[in-house]
């Protein structure tokens, strides 16, 4: 079915090439455990949005087979779509992309219903009314509702690069899902620590990086400021990237990653905080299991409790 074999790693490190049968969570309440996926996708040049296509349902399958409850994939990995053709300046690149958007969100949200499985969908640059444009990351939940969140911190090469613009405060909301209420953090996003406290206050145990990095530097750069916040908040975070190069693609030029699945560094966890991992630059998915109950067991008994243990007497912040 996939037009390119990927490795799987489970969080044991152990790799497998077939998934065992679905087992879908149907429970009405909240888990106490969440299976989540982090798809590192590989770039490369395509003849048409039917590859992308081909390549995505390949993932969802996989991680729906092995009964995850959430897939994530990388920032502006549907920028791939943009090699089918000649390379296009800014611009053009920019009008481009987003008019693929209706086409995209649609066979989205038609995975997650038919996999009943949560899609964090990556990230890709929309026009918005009043002409402006901004990295957006849709999700799709499998119950049929779909989601939005902008990026709310681009970085200079996307303001300079493509004109794109912050967030608004509601890109700062977490996603009220089945398993509970998510947030999202697109890569720069993540190193700012002010973000992740917000969603996390909010709700949030699980927090979704989608990112897209050129180099080992920027790689990890948010590498260690996801490693960060699952400390300071003590909550889950799930980091998907891209690898390749899509050569004739304005902006899109190589790539580092090393995705993962990152745990608090604590007793319930795993010792190094990495729960799951994929091999730098390699396609794969890594996938792991987060126990809920873990971490709020940790929050209210760990060796160090960053959420309760704060100054509050010495700062306050005012999310409205």
């Amino acid at each position: 079915m996939a037009a390119h074999a990927a490795a799987i790693v489970m969080s044991d490190g152990q790799k497998v090439s077939e998934p065992p049968r679905s087992r879908f969570m149907t429970a009405p309440t909240h888990p106490e455990k969440v299976r989540v996926a982090a798809v590192q996708y590989g770039l490369r040049g395509i003849s048409g949005p039917e590859e992308l296509e081909r390549q995505v349902e390949y993932f969802v399958i996989s991680a729906a087979d092995y009964g995850c409850d959430f897939i994530t994939f990388p920032e502006l990995f549907p920028m791939q779509l943009l090699s089918a053709g000649e390379r296009l300046a800014a611009a053009e690149a920019m009008a481009a992309i987003d008019a693929f958007t209706p086409r995209f969100t649609a066979f989205m949200a038609g995975l997650a219903r038919q996999y009943r499985i949560n899609i964090i969908g990556g990230s890709h640059p929309v026009r918005i009314d009043g002409g402006a444009t901004r990295n957006r990351c849709h999700i799709f939940l499998r119950d049929g509702t779909t989601h939005h969140r902008d990026k709310l911190h681009p970085t200079p090469s996307e303001r300079e690069a493509w004109g794109i613009e912050g967030g608004t405060a509601r890109d700062a909301d977490v996603i009220e899902t089945d398993c509970g209420p998510v947030g999202i953090m697109i890569c720069y996003d993540s190193e700012f620590p002010e973000l992740a406290r917000r969603l996390v206050d909010q709700g949030a145990e699980i927090l979704f990086v989608p990112y897209c990095t050129d180099d080992r530097r920027g790689h990890l750069r948010v590498r260690y400021c996801c490693a960060a916040r699952t400390v300071e908040n003590q909550c889950y975070v799930v980091a998907a990237g891209v690898t390749g190069n899509l050569p004739n693609v304005y902006n899109m030029d190589v790539h580092h990653a090393e995705s993962a699945i990152l745990t608090p560094s604590d007793m319930p966890f795993a010792r190094d905080g990495i729960a799951a991992e994929v091999t730098p630059n390699t396609e794969g998915m890594a996938i792991a299991d987060l126990s809920l109950a873990d971490l709020r067991q940790a929050r209210t008994n760990g060796a160090v409790r960053n959420l309760a243990d704060r100054r509050l007497d010495l700062y306050r912040v005012d999310w409205s």
